[in-house]
């Protein structure tokens, strides 16, 4: 692994993001990590989160309100290529719409829809609290993460992925919602990492050597 390297947990007033940052101050070790919305920092990034809590809608009005944030996310993410991890809401933004309280447009990094969780009356809707994950296929997040292994989840939508492909686990919640999503060097968790132990310290610290793996 790298020196250092340089994490952005990008701030646009609509994420967690004290408890991420306290998640990886516990792995950082050399790592430069800081809470910001800044476009340079966001250009001189390593490797970028983005966390997410409440709304879709609330959430990509939290990113349009930056002035060119959400052109530089596409210009460093899908032109640079450089690594971009979607936490909780954080990753439903990812998908090309979200259906919560009307239609809205998202970042369409991985191609899909934000849907309603809907299930059998003995589960309760948001979907609140540890539930193991179905490990689909391979993917360098989950290093030394075993097939199911307890995630914390907090959610009423769920990432209606378009193609089989990008959905790396599922959790079974009366229907199966993806758990981890990933298209080259995007990856997203429905579930929150930072409240997750140390399994969730684990993918998060798989996702800081992402940039010498470049296993996309």
């Amino acid at each position: 692994m790298q020196n250092s390297l340089k994490i952005v947990i990008i701030d646009y007033e609509s994420g967690n993001v004290a408890s991420v940052f306290n998640a990886f101050q516990q792995i950082k070790k050399a790592h430069k990590i800081s809470i910001s919305h800044k476009i340079s920092e966001i250009k001189a990034a390593d490797l970028l989160i983005l966390p997410g809590v409440g709304s879709f809608a609330d959430c990509m009005h939290g990113l349009k309100k930056v002035d060119g944030l959400i052109y530089e996310l596409k210009e460093q993410v899908l032109v640079n290529k450089k690594p971009l991890l979607g936490v909780c809401v954080g990753m439903q933004v990812l998908a090309s719409f979200g259906f919560e309280n009307g239609k809205h447009e998202g970042l369409n990094f991985i191609e899909g829809e934000i849907k309603k969780i809907t299930c059998n009356k003995n589960l309760k809707v948001p979907h609140m609290g540890w539930n193991d994950i179905s490990i689909n296929s391979d993917s360098v997040l989950i290093k030394s993460i075993k097939d199911k292994t307890h995630f914390y989840f907090a959610n009423s939508y769920f990432f209606a992925a378009k193609y089989t492909a990008n959905v790396i686990a599922e959790v079974d919640y009366d229907i199966k919602i993806p758990a981890i999503i990933a298209k080259d060097n995007v990856f997203g968790v429905q579930f929150h990492p930072e409240k997750s132990g140390l399994h969730g310290l684990q993918l998060l610290k798989n996702f800081l050597e992402i940039v010498d793996d470049r296993a996309f």
